[in-house]
């Protein structure tokens, strides 16, 4: 574990950093939404994909927007992040992504994989895909229930094999959400990846947000969340490739213990986002509300709109309510994920004090 006082005296630097950030944003991760379209059906899904249906933009049109965004800020330092619903219902999934390519764009993706076989594999090595994220999560019973897909975790896992068989990419993750059901078998899970030749897992709990919201039974409680992250830090101090995803402040005793980084929301000012019908906003898992919507790719330039709009994302969540306020870690905090804030009630809907720290 690092030293208390070296990680106070980091998070510090970090919050000058943020700060700095607010004035000068630095675009890292732009995210495409191509279809709210997908063939399962979670029941944490944030987006609530199949209840809720939009527009998608066509091959042509984002085309014409990348062009813009290489022109105007350019490829170097900017991924493309490609995610849905199941991006590869699209028909026109690879002619999008060879245009990507073709424009000099990195590019990763998140899928449930169901949809990849050797075929597809290869073509998403030849359409440029460097990292890829799927979704296992839990035992098959379990995985299958949660994402209500009939024998969903078997054609997940052959996916999941295709893409290792090709051995090119350059990270082929697994990501498991953790609820209070499949919690137990998390160490059964470690035995069947453990024999597989994956460049990570990332383990991130179940978020009170979309349909989790109907479902109070899954999410985690106070032991639960211990567990999971006592679990992961045991894991990585064995040298072993498991790490937490980005959401939430962890304290002084997890921060830096069970990621390579420390806390940081990067929605508005590493990371926007363009949704399905080209509305431009922060991250994708934030609720979706108007005021949040900074503009639309079809008539408004992105990076007059990145560097000019996004105020409402470039502040300090802690400042809106009086409890955070008085935390003594909240310039460490900031109020945590934008995606599991209450914008209703201002207050966050996951908050680690008094569980963690």
């Amino acid at each position: 574990m690092l030293n208390v006082e070296v990680k106070k005296k980091n998070l510090q630097t970090l919050r000058e950093y943020r700060d700095g950030l607010f004035r000068k944003p630095a675009l890292r991760y732009l995210f495409l939404e191509l279809t709210m379209r997908c063939n399962e059906n979670c029941l944490h899904c944030g987006s609530r994909c199949n209840d809720v249906f939009s527009e998608e933009l066509s091959p042509e049109q984002y085309r014409k927007f990348l062009t813009q965004v290489r022109d105007d800020i350019g490829t170097e330092k900017e991924m493309l992040c490609i995610t849905g619903g199941e991006p590869l219902l699209r028909k026109d999934f690879f002619e999008i992504m060879h245009s990507a390519k073709d424009l000099g764009f990195r590019w990763g993706m998140t899928s449930n994989a169901t949809l990849i076989d050797d075929a597809v594999a290869n073509e998403l090595y030849k359409a440029g895909m460097g990292t890829i994220s799927v979704s296992i999560d839990g035992l098959p019973e379990t995985h299958d229930k949660f994402r209500r897909t009939k024998n969903g975790w078997n054609r997940a896992m052959n996916g999941i094999e295709a893409l290792l068989r090709v051995g090119k990419f350059h990270s082929v993750q697994v990501t498991t959400v953790v609820t209070h059901e499949n919690i137990s078998q998390l160490d059964e899970l470690y035995k069947i990846f453990d024999k597989m030749p994956l460049d990570s897992w990332r383990i991130i709990n179940i978020e009170p947000i979309g349909r989790a919201l109907e479902h109070p039974e899954l999410l985690l409680t106070k032991e639960d969340y211990q567990t999971m992250f006592e679990y992961i830090r045991n894991k990585r101090i064995a040298g072993e490739p498991v790490c937490y995803g980005c959401s939430h402040y962890l304290g002084l005793e997890y921060e830096r213990e069970v990621r390579d980084w420390y806390f940081l929301c990067m929605a508005g000012v590493y990371t926007a986002s363009i949704t399905a019908k080209g509305d431009i906003i922060a991250c994708l898992d934030i609720e979706r509300r108007p005021e949040f919507v900074q503009g639309n790719i079809l008539h408004d330039n992105f990076k007059e709109v990145w560097e000019n709009k996004f105020q409402i994302f470039r502040k300090n969540l802690c400042d809106e309510n009086e409890r955070c306020s008085a935390c003594a870690e909240k310039n460490f905090c900031h109020g945590g994920a934008y995606h599991s804030w209450n914008f209703e009630k201002h207050e966050p809907y996951v908050c680690f004090k008094d569980i963690l720290f």
